[in-house]
């Protein structure tokens, strides 16, 4: 499918506002990162706890960010899930001993405020499978209740496999939708109600992240963005020409720090699924350069009279149909992803969004400028009798002016 045919759009020479608007935004990015101290990392990289609760109802944000900030010291955030009464609480929390003490300081608070008033009953929706098996045994067996342990134990097991099952996911709203599981008689139900209670939250996840992991994953994310670049490198460079590799590593260092650079001033944190949104735009923006940047040797044998900058113009209006329709429906993808995608996605999708903007016109605006200054930097060099020019593999086309 082919949007333009024979488009003859003069790329090169609008290419100034582009780079000035890069150099503006490239500036402004680092400048932000260095008076902050670099970027706002998430729980994943500065280390806390993680911890996501369901409600029964809408749950109030600022009730659980002022009764946690009583108890914990730190920065305290509260997401909610859009489209569920889900948040995902986030505490941060630097000194090993309050992480040792995290996980009872949560739930403990969570009960205190959220949890159930019918004192002396066991909450269903977060007991374990111990637990609710110890709270019923005696009742169930007075009530006439005939069942092994290991019956006991698989009916317990059945329970609570249907508590976290969707669309449940671990609220149990009444003990009457029970009556379809296995073994579940109106005699369990009886006792169930008379032991147990559904609580309003449950509790579906609870992440730890120590100062020392966080420290390691920070490093760990700085060296697989490098090395993605380094291998972006030696492929471009293989595959062409070293030049052509310069280039292109340029343009996609240039997508990466102007994404960081954003979401340093705009308060964004960086986590782990920004960072997998960066190496995302990596192979993306790579990708997209690649391919104007094979049509640009596909072209040079064809035209050996004409300018290096002409054959570059022509390449990238060759390929503008195929970068509109990959880029286009890639940003439309991630651009719902940002706008529906709630609270937990916002980073990644922000990432993808921004890098698929950049990445498509650095391609363009970016890498084809410093291809083509490269190749008269080293075209100058061999006619005034400096270094030669870079030889070239076999089969690879050679410089031509």
């Amino acid at each position: 499918m082919e949007l333009f045919k024979n488009t003859n759009f003069d790329f090169l020479g609008k290419k100034w506002p582009f780079i000035i608007a890069s150099l503006v935004l490239t500036v402004a990015g680092l400048g932000s990162l260095i008076i902050k101290g670099g970027p706002l990392y998430g729980i994943d990289f500065k280390g806390g706890t993680v911890t996501t609760v369901r409600f029964q109802q809408a749950p109030n944000e600022d009730q659980i960010r002022k009764a946690l900030a009583a108890k914990i010291s730190g920065e305290i955030v509260v997401q909610q899930v859009t489209g569920q009464n889900e948040v995902i609480i986030s505490t941060d929390l630097r000194d090993e001993r309050e992480l040792n003490a995290a996980r009872a300081v949560v739930f403990d608070t969570l009960k205190s405020t959220f949890g159930s008033q019918a004192g002396g009953k066991e909450d269903i929706n977060l007991t374990t499978q111990a637990a609710l098996a110890d709270r019923i045994r005696g009742p169930l067996a007075s009530a006439g209740g005939s069942l092994t342990e290991p019956q006991l134990q698989e009916l317990v097991k059945d329970i609570l496999a249907f508590r976290n099952s969707a669309p449940r996911s671990g609220l149990l709203g009444s003990y009457e939708s029970l009556a379809g599981v296995k073994n579940v008689t109106p005699q369990v139900i009886n006792v169930l109600k008379q032991e147990t209670v559904t609580g309003p939250y449950t509790i579906r996840g609870f992440d730890l992240v120590g100062p020392k992991v966080g420290k390691e994953l920070q490093t760990q994310a700085f060296s697989a963005t490098l090395l993605a670049l380094l291998g972006m490198l030696v492929y471009v460079g293989f595959r062409f020409e070293f030049i052509y590799g310069l280039a292109a590593v340029i343009a996609v260092f240039h997508d990466t720090i102007i994404t960081i650079g954003l979401f340093s001033l705009l308060d964004k944190e960086v986590s782990l699924t920004v960072i997998a949104a960066l190496l995302t735009l990596v192979g993306f923006s790579m990708n997209d350069t690649i391919v104007v940047f094979d049509r640009i040797r596909e072209n040079l044998p064809q035209m050996r009279r004409e300018k290096f900058d002409t054959v570059v113009t022509l390449s990238i209006n060759q390929t503008l149909s195929r970068t509109i329709l990959t880029s286009g429906l890639t940003f439309l993808t991630a651009l719902a992803l940002w706008l529906f995608g709630g609270q937990v996605l916002n980073g990644f999708s922000f990432a993808l969004v921004a890098g698929i903007i950049f990445g498509t016109y650095s391609s363009i605006f970016i890498a084809a400028p410093i291809l083509i200054y490269c190749r008269e930097w080293m075209e100058k060099r061999r006619k005034d009798g400096g270094t030669p020019a870079l030889a070239v593999a076999p089969g690879k086309t050679k410089s031509l002016k």
